[in-house]
């Protein structure tokens, strides 16, 4: 699984990869080194580019004998699994949303960790999160689940798509804080 950071132009200014399988290091920084010069269509809200934070995961396997590459647009375990059409909501930086990054906590702590916490989302057809929760928060206790219902507490989304249409979705989406430097 894999997530970055896409400008309004299109590119990847930043990028993460995340829950490989064992063995699968030299995909994960093939898939790393692929992102940096990556170019995506933007993310357009109200007619605008926006600067939005793009979840995906690659997939590689041997079937019958032949490398089989999979890349989906989004993270939900049993849509990639299936193979659905479905793409996950998209929280973006602009016009009408209070999200603004991902903005790592005080610990309270002089030991700077990476902290993982898992949202539950529910984000309507047309971008408006109805509701969150936190699922999990490693390591517990140090404010890093509080910070990512901040970090989220007003966010716009481009919407969900199932088929090509927008649609209303249910999604866990990791929320990943490093301390700056790593």
């Amino acid at each position: 699984m894999f997530s970055c950071l896409v400008a309004p132009t299109g590119d990847v200014v930043r990028s993460a990869a995340y829950r490989g399988t064992r063995g699968s290091e030299l995909f994960e920084q093939e898939v790393l080194k692929r992102l940096v010069r990556a170019k995506f269509v933007p993310a357009i809200q109200n007619h605008q580019p926006v600067i939005a934070v793009f979840y995906g995961t690659a997939t590689f396997a041997v079937v019958n004998g032949k490398p089989r590459l999979r890349i989906f647009s989004n993270q939900q375990l049993e849509e990639v699994k299936k193979e659905n059409d479905f793409i996950d909501p998209q929280p973006y930086v602009g016009p009408g949303s209070k999200f603004t990054g991902i903005h790592y906590p005080d610990t309270g702590t002089t030991v700077r960790l990476t902290g993982v916490v898992e949202l539950a989302l529910e984000v309507d057809a047309v971008g408006n999160l109805k509701n969150m929760r936190i699922v999990t928060e490693e390591p517990a206790y140090l404010g890093f689940g509080q910070a990512a219902l901040s970090d989220f507490n007003g966010a716009k989304f481009i919407p969900a798509f199932r088929d090509g249409k927008p649609a209303d979705s249910k999604v866990t989406t990791p929320v990943y804080y490093k301390p700056s430097g790593q």
